[in-house]
């Protein structure tokens, strides 16, 4: 009788066998057109379908549902949610544009249901930064857009067409990036946050907060985007009166930082904005324009 030990040199191709024999049978649970190059270990879901010419790397997961379009090209450890699209020319997951990288098995993470569309590229991380790239839930990525190495971009965010960020860059929940802004590296959006399009961003840029202009500077509140996600009148002028005492009042920023912590500090939405500045910071706080009351809600 042949025992375990005697059959361990056999272990290897025996797993590595298993391993070729339950890919195969997800392919078979898949849709995957015949021109496309789907590596060997390549994880792909229940009812996802891989299109024309794509080319599909060995450690990539792709979960159920999700559609690949034609001559997409997806590598790294990276792994698609649940339902998401990637759209013709796009890639996701290939190596960073950092001349520190050497080939480190970095990665890159795409949400459920996020839209990927053409021509853009989503770089895996670096092990100089967090080692992930990270696009969350039903974000919309348009044309052309380029999202950089270990950028870390919230649940619902849009970024539109040609935008470009540096790496490092993170985007809070359900901020909105206009069409051709430029964000510098290690730049920090907060959630609920308006760009207007062409504008570079070179500092951060508060929840809720609104930038404009060819060197972005904070014009205000986004309370479009405020009322648009049910926010009421009441909260809506609690966080003007904030913005207000805080970028458009005279004195020392610290002082008129503690007044604001004093006044609306036990605010959620206040004690948001406050955590947001007092945290960490590569790049600062952007800073505000010297313009009339009745801007102040643009966005």
């Amino acid at each position: 009788m042949v025992s375990l030990m005697d059959r361990l040199p056999e272990l290897p191709a025996l797993f590595e066998s298993e391993s070729e024999r339950l890919t195969a049978l997800r392919r078979r649970e898949a849709n995957i057109h015949p021109t496309a190059l789907v590596a060997p270990g390549a994880a792909i879901g229940t009812g996802a379908s891989i299109g024309p010419w794509c080319q599909i790397g060995p450690h990539v997961v792709i979960e159920p549902a999700v559609q690949v379009h034609a001559h997409v090209v997806v590598d790294g450890h990276t792994r698609i949610g649940a339902g998401a699209v990637l759209f013709p020319f796009c890639t996701v997951g290939l190596a960073p544009q950092d001349m520190k990288y050497r080939g480190e098995p970095t990665g890159c993470e795409i949400g459920p249901r996020t839209h990927v569309r053409e021509h853009c590229t989503i770089h895996r991380g670096t092990v100089t930064g967090i080692g992930v790239t990270r696009v969350g839930a039903d974000c919309l990525v348009m044309a052309v857009a380029h999202v950089a190495h270990d950028c870390q971009i919230g649940d619902g965010v849009i970024i539109a067409n040609n935008v470009v960020m540096g790496g490092h860059v993170r985007i809070g929940e359900q901020a909105v990036i206009g069409g051709s802004a430029a964000l510098h590296q290690f730049v920090r959006i907060g959630r609920g946050a308006i760009v207007g399009g062409v504008s570079g961003v070179e500092a951060d840029v508060i929840p809720f907060g609104a930038v404009l202009g060819n060197r972005g500077r904070l014009t205000g509140l986004n309370v479009v985007g405020l009322r648009r996600r049910g926010f009421d009148k009441a909260t809506v002028h609690k966080l003007r009166a904030v913005f207000r005492s805080l970028f458009r009042h005279e004195g020392v920023f610290a002082a008129r930082l503690a007044e604001a912590r004093q006044r609306y500090g036990n605010d959620p939405l206040v004690g948001e904005i406050l955590a947001f500045i007092d945290a960490p910071s590569r790049r600062g706080l952007i800073r505000a324009t010297l313009r009339s009351e009745g801007e102040e809600t643009i966005g």
